[in-house]
């Protein structure tokens, strides 16, 4: 399903990175000189675990059972996969607890029986139209929608059928649909470039035409023309940076091809939107299986702080028999990513979501623009603040500053184990030294 032919790849040096970890005992913040900042609202950690996705091949005839476990090892709440093998779907949906996005490709009755199974079985996500149809051309009432130069009117007129069809549907009206994918590659301007074509428009297609609940993007994080380098995961996840990513703004603001309107800049960062295909290469990208690692747990952590709802990783496993090394999985084994996604998800787990998070106060010194946070909130009220750095290489060093000490914080590094690296007591500030990739910190009191 990936865009192979807009996805070139450069080899660079991978310099290994380590991460320290010193947290020291001081005075409140509270007698500081400079006021700290306003509380930060926390999210439930429940809603940002059903973000992470991961692609797989149960639609191409791989075997469901396989992918049972790696699926309970990964944590992961969202797969996506097609439509025709809907009972392997449901197999792996009971044995795991996942739920599903699946593709439609044209075939509008097919995709809406299979999408009534699933939901029957608590197995469904959403519903998404028709897969990079410039790569992969699709049919519907016979015509051909996408390919070499063929309009995508028909990719447009099913996509406007299956929105209306899940929509008046009594069992699917309330899943979401997602919009075909590549609509920065339109041939004619249908305005799949719009979840909902706006009044004014010069589209083929009327305003009014409803497409999806949320645009579709794969802004590969590995970027167009490949590389690596600081902020890899946080620029791929902008949404109105034009660069070497495919992202929102080459989809839905201009398109990359024959350059339609679609939103403004002021409006692309409000778009409900999700990414079904991002990844890396742990053998054409730079830097191996542990920059793969790196990599694809801050694209998760980006995707969400930046407001994508969901992210599917491409994919599971390495492709059987091609080229191939995106997968989390060499055969049954998993990469280090596959590790660093478990710890993440071990981590962070918790049984229920949270209906209204709390608040905390906290203030990040000496901060550099390589630096992100994300304050998460479990359903037991124990707060856990997740810092990652996009470094490629080098290390920063901050000050995390609390109003008052806490009674414990424990510190975890994703790549080194779901358990505590350090423990600190009667605490009100910890100095952590920061590289490539994602530590926690767990807040008690």
């Amino acid at each position: 399903m990936t865009n192979t032919a807009k996805r070139p790849r450069r080899p660079a040096h991978y310099a290994s990175k380590a991460i320290a970890l010193l947290a020291l005992l001081l005075p409140p913040v509270s007698g500081m000189a400079e006021p700290l900042p306003r509380p930060v609202r926390a999210v439930s950690a429940e809603t940002f675990l059903s973000s992470l996705g991961v692609n797989t091949h149960i639609d191409q005839g791989y075997d469901p059972k396989s992918y049972i476990e790696p699926l309970r090892f990964l944590g992961v709440r969202e797969v996506r996969d097609g439509e025709r093998h809907v009972d392997g779907e449901l197999a792996v949906a009971r044995a795991t607890g996942v739920r599903f996005d699946i593709i439609g490709g044209g075939d509008l009755k097919g995709v809406m029986a299979s999408a009534v199974t699933l939901a029957k079985a608590g197995a469904l996500l959403a519903i998404e139209g028709a897969n990079e149809p410039n790569n992969f051309p699709m049919f519907y009432n016979g015509l051909q929608g996408g390919g070499r130069g063929h309009s995508w009117y028909a990719v447009a007129a099913f996509q406007a059928a299956l929105y209306a069809g899940v929509k008046h549907d009594p069992i699917l009206a309330s899943y979401p649909v997602f919009g075909p994918s590549e609509t920065g590659a339109e041939t004619d301007d249908v305005g799949l470039q719009f979840r909902v074509i706006p009044r004014g428009a010069s589209t083929i297609f009327p305003p009014g035409t409803h497409f999806s609940d949320y645009v579709n993007i794969h802004n590969y994080v590995s970027g167009v023309h490949g590389g690596y380098g600081d902020n890899q995961a946080w620029d791929a996840a902008s949404p109105t940076l034009n660069d070497r990513w495919d992202g929102l703004f080459s989809n839905c603001g201009i398109t990359w091809f024959r350059h339609f309107q679609g939103y403004t800049l002021n409006a692309l960062p409000k778009v409900p939107r999700v990414t079904t295909e991002t990844g890396w290469d742990s053998v054409a990208d730079p830097g191996g299986e542990a920059t793969q690692g790196a990599v694809l747990t801050n694209t998760y952590l980006d995707q969400f702080k930046r407001g994508w709802r969901y992210t599917f990783i491409y994919e599971l496993r390495d492709e059987e028999g091609g080229p191939g090394h995106q997968g989390l999985y060499h055969g049954d084994v998993p990469k280090q990513a596959a590790v660093d996604i478990h710890n993440l998800t071990t981590i962070l787990a918790d049984k229920r979501p949270l209906a209204a998070p709390g608040s905390l106060r906290y203030v990040i010194r000496n901060r550099p623009t390589t630096v992100h946070d994300l304050l998460l909130q479990k359903a037991s009220g124990k707060f856990y603040l997740v810092l990652w750095d996009e470094r490629k290489s080098g290390q920063d060093h901050v000050k995390v500053m609390f109003l008052s000490r806490h009674p414990v914080l424990k510190v975890y590094d994703v790549t080194r184990g779901s358990e505590p690296v350090l423990e600190l007591k009667h605490v009100s500030v910890a100095d952590l030294t920061l590289s490539d990739h994602a530590v926690i910190l767990s807040i008690s009191g």
